[in-house]
């Protein structure tokens, strides 16, 4: 075992019986291949472990929610658990961890930024998640995800929850929804600013309903940026009185 992966261990607070799963864990699809000639046995990388642990994660994600949302609705459920699953979710997870820094990676991978790529990341993430629940069973699993995924879930802090809230609420449709109910136009999007390297781009989105009613909002994607920027018209909107009809 390679001595920087007992400091990977102590962030996890799990240390494996099995070195093996978390070596496998870590270790990227082309590391694999520049390490062996001809085809590459499945178990040689972490593919499958992500596969599992994807579903791994969906299933104590939704088992955590029920337990802390019981009077919520289905859809609310559904939209908290598309958070926290979410890969821009995740890659913050896996920031936090440094993961990174760990993964087994092939030349052309190292070159090209990989260490810093948010989908070598997140699926590094699943696949250790995996790589616990097989070395562990279920409930060191369910306490890493607590521990790393759902931490804000989990939260007392109305604050906090206030937080999980804004980023799940479709504020497009709400702002559609609105505009509709006011008889204006229907809200236009636009991607104004993309800055950062390849792996890591931060996107800037302007809306906009009519002439009047503008909004920017920033995210680690297209579709969060334009939810936030929704969000920014949809509450100004909010505020403003909608106009009486004319009285005959």
């Amino acid at each position: 075992m390679r001595a920087e992966l007992a400091l990977l261990e102590a962030r996890l607070n799990y240390r494996f019986a099995r070195q093996e799963l978390l070596h496998r864990a870590l270790t990227h699809s082309s590391a694999a291949h520049e390490a062996h000639t001809g085809p590459v046995s499945p178990d040689r990388d972490n593919e499958q472990l992500e596969f599992l642990g994807d579903s791994i994660l969906g299933f104590l994600t939704s088992e955590a929610l029920v337990e802390r949302y019981h009077e919520s609705s289905e859809g609310d459920l559904s939209r908290r658990r598309a958070h926290l699953v979410s890969a821009a979710h995740l890659h913050g997870v896996a920031s936090a961890l440094d993961l990174g820094r760990y993964l087994e990676l092939g030349r052309s991978e190292e070159m090209s930024g990989g260490r810093g790529k948010k989908t070598l990341l997140v699926d590094a993430l699943e696949a250790l998640i995996a790589a616990i629940y097989l070395d562990g069973g279920i409930e060191p699993a369910r306490a890493f995800v607590a521990g790393h995924v759902l931490d804000a879930a989990r939260s007392s802090d109305p604050a906090v929850d206030a937080e999980i809230q804004a980023s799940i609420t479709n504020f497009k449709s709400a702002l559609q929804e609105l505009a509709q109910s006011r008889k204006l136009p229907q809200p236009r999007y636009a991607i104004v600013r993309e800055r950062g390297p390849e792996h890591s781009k931060t996107f800037t989105v302007e809306a906009r309903v009519g002439k009047e009613w503008t909004g920017q909002g920033e995210g680690a994607s297209k579709k969060m940026a334009a939810q936030r920027a929704a969000r920014e018209v949809y509450q100004r909107l909010r505020e403003e009185p909608a106009e009486s009809p004319p009285i005959p």
